[in-house]
């Protein structure tokens, strides 16, 4: 295979995937079917193709705005238990949201000025230049896992 990847670093065994994953089932899930009285979702799927183009999106969308992206964020959510959301709704989710580092500045009116000041104290980890970019739209519907639980 020509260009092949490198093995990245931070793979790890499938044991101890096994165990990441019954320590959720154990120290997680079962608390939080308890309180939430049913089966909550355990694994959100995306397919290639759509992690692929959202990783396209905002890198060329970033470069529209001015950052450079570096990484995408995962953060966990929870679906409002609302009818429109139909056998989603109150189950755990993830979603995705672009990392990255300003590389220009942008010509700003004052409403503006306040987006960009906020967008760039939105984040933990402003030092570290992986910040949150406010002004992409995060990424979900992915499947999700939920019952009968799916098992690692």
């Amino acid at each position: 295979m020509k260009n092949e990847p490198g093995r990245p670093a931070q793979l790890i065994t499938k044991k101890f995937a096994k165990e990441l994953h019954s320590n959720f089932m154990k120290y997680r899930a079962s608390i939080i079917a308890k309180y939430i009285k049913k089966e909550d979702a355990n694994a959100v799927w995306f397919s290639v193709e759509e992690l692929e183009n959202y990783i396209h999106y905002i890198k060329s969308k970033g470069a529209k705005k001015g950052f450079a992206v570096n990484g995408i964020r995962f953060y966990f959510g929870v679906y409002p238990d609302e009818k429109k959301y139909a056998d989603k709704a109150g189950l755990m989710t993830l979603f995705l949201t672009a990392t990255g580092k300003r590389i220009r500045p942008v010509a700003l009116n004052s409403v503006q000025t306040f987006a960009l000041t906020r967008e760039n104290n939105d984040s933990d980890d402003q030092n570290d230049n992986n910040e949150d970019i406010q002004s992409i739209e995060p990424m979900n519907y992915g499947s999700i896992g939920r019952p009968p639980s799916l098992l690692y």
